[in-house]
């Protein structure tokens, strides 16, 4: 997608080839025209590396790169059977809903379509941890059949009538019920912060005029695709509009791809990794991801908003993976010893890259970046500069005491 080496040996450099873009000297995917076209906005990184300390399992990768912390040694005694902790390091989403401005009617973090992963195990990395449950973010849950039709668990309070709203006894056991379907399996008592915040949105009409995207023009909703990574991607905007500090999209997979990509029907793609990019996935992200920077550019909101991409691994340089035939099969292997994230706005210079990789992709060449650096970049582009916090018992900590902003990036 954005590391393309068109002189690396055949089975390295695969079947896509680069094209230009907007931004003089930058080339990515040929099959990311629509993103080439908004290239002079954003800038890649590339030599992202675990420097050893990940497992290659994707729950280890989430938590990495979503909190800046390398995983602890229970990733590596459970794998992918490893479920968030109420002791893990938070997601860097939470940091910044805690320490930016509190928002008059709506959540300081909102994630959606989905919570990666089924319980109950879900994946670490996406929740407060240590920082507190009521730092946790509002999920909307995306339908796929609708994909302009969101709800939230701890906003749909099924049985619960406008009249019974006065009744708070009523109204607590209802978000009790919400509490226990949202639950991500850490063992807390203190939910009434939460509560009391649903309780507050459930009566704000600005929060239900922010969740409505049906009001969006339909040549807006086609422009960001009729799917529902298109409409969550739309939804986004409708929330950065609405100055929601921190949003987070995670990709919904198609498990109609499941078996043709011998994935989870995303990006995971241990068999026939071409086609399953070029016929599916790329077209998809290409056009919805394009259209959110697009818009925020022209309603004047990308420069005071920061637009990271970015996932929990690479993908193997050598073609084939002996999951799916090998050489044959055409897939990728999981790789965490080098990826690429994107980055727009929010004073990131645009047409740009930072870091290089070898010849082949396999490894940094210059400027090996740490994920504690990308969420430094995000943190110092957010104005988050006190990492400092107070544990359970008092005691003062610091939230990410690596890594450094990559201050190269802005202009």
């Amino acid at each position: 997608m954005w590391d393309l080496k068109p002189d690396a040996p055949s089975e390295f450099r695969g079947e896509f080839n680069p094209i230009r873009t907007t931004a003089p000297g930058f080339r990515i995917s040929e099959h990311l025209p629509l993103l080439a076209k908004q290239a002079k906005h954003f800038s890649l990184v590339h030599g992202i590396t675990d420097g050893g300390q990940a497992t290659g399992d994707h729950h280890a990768g989430y938590y990495f790169n979503l909190t800046g912390h390398a995983p602890d040694a229970t990733f590596r005694q459970l794998g992918n059977d490893r479920r968030p902790y109420p002791t893990d390091w938070p997601y860097m989403g939470c940091v910044v809903g805690s320490r930016r401005p509190v928002h008059p009617s709506l959540p300081q973090i909102i994630s959606l379509p989905h919570r990666p992963s089924r319980p109950p195990y879900t994946r670490p990395g996406q929740f407060a941890g240590k920082l507190g449950l009521e730092h946790d973010p509002f999920y909307l849950m995306g339908n796929t059949e609708n994909p302009l039709h969101f709800t939230s668990p701890t906003l749909s309070l099924e049985g619960l009538s406008t009249g019974r709203l006065g009744d708070r006894q009523a109204l607590l056991q209802a978000l009790n019920a919400a509490r226990t379907e949202l639950d991500h399996e850490a063992q807390v008592d203190a939910t009434i912060r939460q509560q009391e915040k649903a309780f507050a949105l459930l009566g704000s009409s600005q929060t239900s005029g922010a969740f409505d995207i049906a009001k969006e023009p339909a040549s807006v909703v086609e422009r960001y695709g009729r799917t529902i990574n298109g409409t969550s991607l739309l939804m986004a905007r409708r929330l950065v509009e609405a100055e929601v500090p921190f949003i987070t999209v995670f990709w919904r997979e198609n498990m109609d791809l499941a078996k043709k990509c011998r994935s989870a029907g995303g990006w995971d793609t241990h068999g026939n990794n071409f086609n399953c990019l070029r016929d599916h996935l790329l077209p998809e992200f290409d056009q919805g991801l394009s259209a959110l920077i697009e818009d925020l550019s022209q309603r004047g909101l990308l420069d005071q908003t920061l637009l990271l991409v970015t996932s929990e691994m690479g993908r193997k340089p050598r073609i084939g993976d002996r999951r799916s035939g090998g050489v044959e099969g055409a897939g990728r292997d999981h790789w965490t010893a080098c990826m690429s994230v994107l980055m727009a706005g929010g004073g990131i210079q645009g047409g740009h890259a930072f870091g290089e990789t070898d010849a082949r992709a396999e490894y940094p060449k210059h400027h090996a970046v740490d994920p504690a650096d990308v969420v430094k970049t995000v943190y110092h582009a957010m104005g988050v500069n006190d990492l400092s916090a107070v544990d359970a018992q008092g005691r003062p900590y610091n939230l990410l005491d690596t890594g450094r902003p990559i201050l190269e990036l802005f202009g």
